[in-house]
C-alpha cells in the first residue's frame, strides 16, 4: 500500500486514480509521494519514505528540487498541460495591448446613468480606437508546449512570427508551423519585432534574460507579454524602458509592488494556466507520473533526474536505483548480482549532471539484504524494490 498526501487540494478526477487497492491518503510525515500545486515549501524537511513529489503545473521555483535530488526524492512536473490555456491568454493579451477593450469598457460603464449614452458613445469612440494584428510582427521566445501553440496561433492571425529557442526538442521543431521563421540570434529578432512574448522557464541562464542590454535592442514602441515568470524580466530596466518610450506596453501574469506601479502595464494575478480544463489536466498527468514511478519506477517529466521509462517489470523484480553518476557504479551493481547467480532481463540506465538512475530487472527474487547492499556502495542515494 502507498501513501499519498496532499499539500493543497487536486481536483478528485486525479486523485481517483489513486485506486483504493493500492493507495491511501496520509499525512507528509508518513508519505512515499507528495502531489503540490504552487505552495513554497523550501523549508520542509522530508521523511526518507518520500520518494517522488508531483507537481501540478510546470514552474518548480517553490520546490528545492535540487536539494531533494541528493536524497533520492524525484520531482517531476507537468510541461504543455496548461499550454492551451496560456496560449489563449497570450492571444488575449496581443489584443489588449493595441486595443483598449478595457479603458473602454470602464468608459462606457461610466455612462451608465446617461440618458443620451448611445449618441456619446458614437461621437467619442473614436479614442479607443486601436490596432489590428495582422501584419505584425511577432517574435516568440522559447518554441517549447506554449510557445510552439502560440506562434501556430500567431501565424493563423496574419501576424509575421519569428521563434528563437537554441534549444528546440525534434518534437516541437516538426509540430512548429513552417511559415515560422526560426531565427538564432535573439538581438536581430528584437529589433524588428512589434510584439515580444516570452515562453522560457526560469533558470539561471534565462534569469534577467530580458534587461537593459537587451531593451535597448527592441524596436521602440514594442509590446511586451510576459506570462512566463517574473525573474526573466529585469524589472528595474522595464522601468527605465517604460519611460523611455521602448516598451510601449508591459504584460504580465506575475503582479509586485514594482511593476503594478508602473505605467502602461496590464497585470494580471497569474491566471495563466487557471482554468478549470488545464489544472484537471495538470492534476492527471502529475498523478500518472507519480503512479508510474511507485509502481515500476519509471520517470518521464522530472525537473532533477533523467528520464530513464522500461516499460512494464520483466522476470521477478525489478531494482531502481538513484545514484551519482561516478565511474564504476554499474560494474559494482552487477557484481552484487552475479554473486547472487541473478541474471539481468532488462537494464536501463541514463544520467544528469552529477546525477543518475538504473533500472534492473531480475529473473530471480532478492532478499532486502541485497537491497542492503546496494544501498552501502558509495554514492547511491536510494534503492526501492519493486514487483509485478
Amino acid at each position: 500500500m502507498y501513501n499519498i498526501a496532499y499539500i493543497n487540494p487536486l481536483t478528485t478526477v486525479a486523485t481517483n486514480l489513486f485506486t483504493k487497492d493500492k493507495y491511501q491518503t496520509t499525512s507528509v510525515d508518513k508519505a512515499d509521494a507528495i502531489l503540490i500545486r504552487s505552495t513554497k515549501i523550501h523549508d520542509m524537511q522530508l521523511p526518507k519514505s518520500v520518494v517522488a513529489i508531483g507537481r501540478a503545473g510546470v514552474g518548480v521555483n517553490t520546490i528545492p528540487f535540487e536539494r531533494f535530488a541528493h536524497e533520492g526524492v524525484v520531482v517531476f512536473n507537468t510541461p504543455g498541460a496548461n499550454a492551451n490555456a496560456v496560449k489563449e491568454m497570450t492571444i488575449v493579451g496581443l489584443i489588449l495591448a493595441k486595443r483598449d477593450l478595457l479603458g473602454s469598457i470602464q468608459w462606457v460603464k461610466s455612462l451608465k446613468d446617461e440618458p443620451d449614452i448611445v449618441e456619446m458613445v458614437e461621437k467619442k469612440k473614436a479614442q479607443y480606437a486601436g490596432y489590428e494584428l495582422q501584419g505584425k510582427k511577432l517574435g516568440v521566445i522559447g518554441l517549447g508546449s506554449i510557445g510552439g501553440l502560440v506562434a501556430t496561433e500567431a501565424v493563423n492571425l496574419g501576424m509575421d512570427v519569428y521563434g528563437y529557442d537554441p534549444f528546440i526538442s525534434v518534437e516541437h521543431a516538426w509540430g512548429l508551423n513552417k511559415t515560422v521563421k526560426n531565427v538564432n540570434n535573439l538581438d536581430s529578432m528584437l529589433e524588428v519585432c512589434d510584439y515580444i512574448t516570452i515562453h522560457v522557464p526560469l533558470t539561471e541562464d534565462t534569469k534577467s534574460l530580458l534587461n537593459d542590454e537587451t531593451f535597448h535592442k527592441m524596436k521602440k514602441g514594442v509590446i511586451l507579454i510576459n506570462y512566463a515568470r517574473d525573474a526573466i524580466v529585469d524589472d528595474d530596466a522595464l522601468e527605465k524602458a517604460i519611460n523611455e518610450g521602448i516598451v510601449a506596453k508591459y504584460l504580465t501574469d506575475f503582479p509586485n509592488p514594482k511593476v503594478v506601479n508602473m505605467p502602461n502595464t496590464i497585470v494580471t494575478p497569474h491566471l495563466g494556466g487557471s482554468t478549470l480544463e488545464s489544472e484537471e489536466t495538470c492534476a492527471i498527468m502529475a498523478v500518472k507520473e507519480v503512479k508510474d514511478y511507485l509502481e515500476r519506477g519509471n520517470i518521464r517529466n522530472s525537473v532533477n533526474y533523467p528520464d530513464c521509462f522500461a516499460g512494464a517489470i520483466s522476470g521477478k523484480v525489478r531494482l531502481a536505483i538513484n545514484h551519482r553518476n561516478i565511474p564504476n557504479m554499474l560494474a559494482q551493481f552487477t557484481g552484487i548480482f552475479g554473486n547472487l547467480g541473478a541474471n539481468i532481463i532488462k537494464l536501463f540506465n541514463n544520467s544528469r549532471d552529477d546525477l543518475a538512475y538504473t533500472i534492473f530487472d531480475l529473473d530471480t527474487t532478492v532478499e532486502e539484504d541485497i537491497k542492503k547492499k546496494l544501498e552501502q556502495i558509495d554514492g547511491v542515494l536510494r534503492v526501492r524494490l519493486l514487483y509485478k
